[in-house]
């Protein structure tokens, strides 16, 4: 059994908080999710978290021109700098302040960062090891309360502050002879955003109350001259001293609402601008047009940005966990994706590993595909809390049971409620299982403590088993037998002979409360979780307890801020709530309410592995030991909300009912907990529902042996040398090393059509993927079609297995594929009926002649 499960992805999340960041090439969106990254690549539809971790929440996000070093900062200044392109960290350091903003200058050389009331301007650092990799370069002063947004000019030169004094600055970036930082006043709240025009003879500054100014840079009294001397007056009108004048102002009514983010194109004149109630607008500039105003949701959007080309717009809002993105031009979502507002309580792997279903406090099932990283589907029938949600074998549904007293089964290919199981009487159904043929389904009631069957076929309730004197904590189906195990808080698991006659037909009996339950996948051993810690370990056929794993240790761990005793004495957490085997069924990988997820070795009692799934400070629990001087009278300094965010009469208004409690604004730090584990089918990965979301760890297969890196000098000559020899496939594997398309299709149509199939054969996994993008690109522009349909022909035939395992990281390659064969068909067919048409007319005319 391998043990070396890494973290591989983390779904679930989209956006969390801070400003989102796109690519150079405008292809992907930065998005920080808690104290980690996520990359959405929006061309081939797939998302990668990065391995490394913040501190605490990520606040704060700034990639360099060339798309190599990215900074990433956390809520209380601390700073990772990382290779963008390698997901490696290189350097950590403390702004010992809380960053509102930090971008780097155009030219890749600086990096401006906001430091209170003044602004810091840092020298990009280099590749090589260096003792102090980041130098100050200079310091900025002028403010007379905290900058809040700082934005460059085109050429490098100058750099734009806003700030809470509700002015903006020019500053220079070096020391030029005749300037002086300007100040910009005249708005009546705390400015958002300044931003120069393409030509940098404009400034626009837009402010919290929704008021856009736009400033020219115009001449200080000029002089009024004579008509005959209009050249000598302009020449002296040039060189006379200029100031920067407020010659526009506009303003956004938005219905009261303020001005919450906002982002400017340049080389279109673009104007973004978000507000509080969740509707943003695009104006063009300087006309003021409003091109659209649509709405997102009811929460406020905080942040926007837009990408090089000005095509694709950005949207972030922390209440809802959502990120949008949304091509203004033809009125599209790019990219829609939404978490789960609550925390995710439940998940299912589906039979070929590919997709994951979970369900959450908000009423939610959502289904996700562990390869891209996305959500494809979301059903929200439920009305209340998710607390069980299962695939059925053959994997196009899947069941959920809520406490609103539901079960329902939905289509994954009508995507469709087409079942709803409910009781006779109203309950609570806290767990949830399926029989491995999915004819039946069963349900746990967390208050009449029963356990209901229903057929799936007819929908009707087939039986109630009673005999539990608890809340049902769990089920599960016998994955060779047909027969059902329970378990619950009376401190037994059960087995019933659903489809015979009997009913219980045994009782293993704990020493304490039991939280949950697993089956072997041989079906011959049950694992029981129990409140004290302990996991036992059952022979389903003989009824003997065969083995006992103490696991308090190893699960305790981490205080909450408000904790008075240590870790090693608290009682809290030290159990598991979820538990799984391993597909060879030699060990078992459990989670609780704790930081950690233990995975064991059966037969050898012992801790194999064990997993911190997070390290964010901003979760509560995460931290072994506390330190006393954050401790006062008042309680946690942590739990003290000394953010000055709320400064708004309408943010800090509570328009709830008396006596009702919203859960969405939090007034303590969420609690880090894994609510369920799950081993995917296939055995190379498993998934974490945990308060920071889906956690995938799978083994590392990503890296591929190639030997042409090592000993080969490749170059257009010995590429050339390579293919007069003969040696095709040598040839075409340099030609992808060299990444010379000209080369590539030399070596591509040099192969014989009748050696096509032993290239396609031998050549490696590594280059399988970049092969059939080519194909695919160059088969819109070449005329040999039989010799395409060769080389896609043989490809399948000799790789099927891997493009079925890896299907997910195909699909873009599939997509491609099927397009330019789908086009090469069509172009035949109608050439093809051109040429019946051509012929029949010259049959009929050689008939009448």
């Amino acid at each position: 059994m391998k043990s070396d499960f890494k973290f591989s992805n983390l779904c679930g999340t989209v956006y969390k908080q801070g400003n989102l960041v796109f690519t150079p090439d405008g292809n992907s969106i930065l998005s920080p999710v808690g104290n980690r990254l996520t990359v959405f690549d929006l061309v081939n539809n797939k998302a990668v978290t990065f391995p490394y971790e913040n501190r605490k929440n990520i606040d704060r996000i700034a990639l360099s021109p060339n798309a190599t070093l990215l900074i990433s900062v956390d809520e209380d200044g601390r700073a990772l700098l990382v290779n963008y392109n390698r997901q490696i960290v290189l350097h950590h350091f403390n702004f010992k302040s809380k960053v509102y903003d930090l971008q780097f200058s155009p030219d890749g050389k600086y990096f401006a960062v906001t430091h209170g009331k003044q602004v810091q301007l840092w020298k990009t650092p280099g590749f090589h090891r260096e003792f102090t990799p980041i130098v100050l370069h200079r310091v900025y002063t002028g403010h007379y309360d905290e900058v809040t947004c700082i934005t460059w000019s085109p050429d490098s030169k100058y750099f734009l502050t806003t700030s809470k004094d509700m002015s903006a600055r020019v500053y220079s970036t070096n020391p030029i002879e005749g300037f002086v930082p300007f100040t910009l006043s005249g708005h009546r709240d705390t400015v958002i955003g300044a931003w120069f025009s393409k030509e940098q003879d404009t400034i626009y500054t837009v402010s919290k109350d929704g008021a856009l100014f736009e400033w020219r840079h115009q001449l200080i009294n000029p002089k009024a001259q004579d008509s005959d001397s209009e050249d000598e007056s302009a020449m002296e009108v040039d060189d006379g001293p200029r100031r920067w004048s407020a010659v526009q102002r506009h303003f956004f009514y938005q219905d009261h609402a303020k001005v919450v983010c906002a982002a400017y194109h340049a080389a279109s004149a673009m104007m973004v601008v978000g507000f509080s109630n969740g509707v943003f607008g695009i104006w063009e500039l300087p006309s003021f047009n409003n091109i659209h105003t649509l709405s997102i949701s009811q929460k406020k959007i905080d942040s926007v940005t837009i990408n090089k080309s000005g095509e694709w717009l950005a949207f972030g809002a922390s209440k809802l966990g959502q990120l949008l993105v949304w091509e203004w031009q033809s009125e599209s979502y790019v990219l829609k994706q939404q978490g789960h507002f609550y925390d995710m309580n439940c998940l299912s792997y589906s039979s070929d590993g590919q997709s994951v279903v979970t369900g959450g406090d908000d009423g939610k099932v959502k289904v996700w595909n562990t390869v891209s990283g996305f959500c494809f589907v979301t059903f929200s029938e439920h009305t209340s809390r998710v607390t069980a949600t299962e695939f059925a074998k053959n994997g196009q549904v899947v069941f959920s049971a809520s406490l609103d007293g539901t079960v329902r089964a939905f289509d994954l290919v009508r995507y469709r409620n087409f079942r709803t199981f409910t009781s006779p009487t109203p309950v609570q159904f806290s767990t949830l299982a399926v029989d491995p043929s999915g004819e039946v389904v069963c349900a746990g009631a967390q208050n009449t403590f029963e356990i209901y069957v229903w057929s799936v076929q007819t929908g009707k309730l087939l039986d109630i088993l009673a005999g539990h004197t608890a809340p049902i904590s769990g089920l599960a189906f016998s994955p060779t037998a047909q027969f059902l195990a329970s378990a619950s808080w009376d401190r037994s698991i059960r087995t019933w002979d659903v489809f015979g006659r009997g009913k219980s037909v045994e009782s293993f009996t704990h020493l304490s409360e039991v939280l949950a339950l697993a089956f072997r996948p041989d079906g011959k051993e049950i694992c029981g979780s129990t409140l004290d810690g302990q996991l036992s370990f059952w022979d389903v056929d003989n009824a003997l307890q065969t083995n006992v794993i103490d696991g308090r240790r190893d699960i305790s761990g981490g205080r909450k801020a408000e904790d008075k005793i240590t870790a090693e004495n608290s009682t809290s957490g030290k159990h598991f709530n979820s538990l799984c085997y391993t597909a060879d069924g030699s060990c078992v990988i459990g989670g609780g309410n704790s930081k950690y997820v233990c995975i064991y070795d059966i037969k050898a009692n012992i801790l194999v592995k064990k997993w911190q799934i997070s390290k964010n400070l901003s979760f509560d629990g995460t931290l072994e030991f506390l330190n006393s001087k954050n401790m006062t009278e008042a309680g946690a300094m942590d739990l003290i909300d000394d953010d000055d965010d709320m400064s708004d009469l309408e943010d800090r208004q509570d328009n709830a009912l008396p006596g009702t409690k919203d859960l969405s604004k939090r007034n303590v730090r969420p609690e880090i907990r894994t609510k369920a584990v799950r081993f995917s089918p296939t055995g190379r990965s498993w998934a974490a529902a945990s308060t920071e979301g889906l956690l995938i760890y799978s083994l590392d297969d990503t890296l591929l042996f190639d030997p042409f890196d090592l000993e080969i000098d490749i170059t257009p000559e010995t590429i050339l040398e390579t293919l007069d020899e003969k040696d095709y496939l040598k040839a075409l594997v340099m030609a992808f090393r060299l990444n010379e398309r000209q080369y590539i299709q030399r070596c591509y149509e040099a192969v014989p059509p009748s050696d096509v199939r032993l290239v396609a054969r031998q050549l490696p996994s590594k280059y399988l993927e970049r092969l059939m993008k080519f194909i695919a690109s160059y088969m819109e522009d070449s005329p040999h079609l039989e010799f395409h349909l060769i080389w896609c022909t043989s490809l399948l035939i000799s790789h099927g297995k891997y493009l079925k395992d890896h299907s997910g990281e195909f699909l873009t390659v599939f997509r491609g594929l099927q397009k330019g064969v789908g086009k090469l068909h069509e172009d035949l067919a109608k050439v093809c009926n051109d040429n019946t048409y051509t012929l029949e007319y010259l049959l009929s005319q050689a008939q009448k002649n």
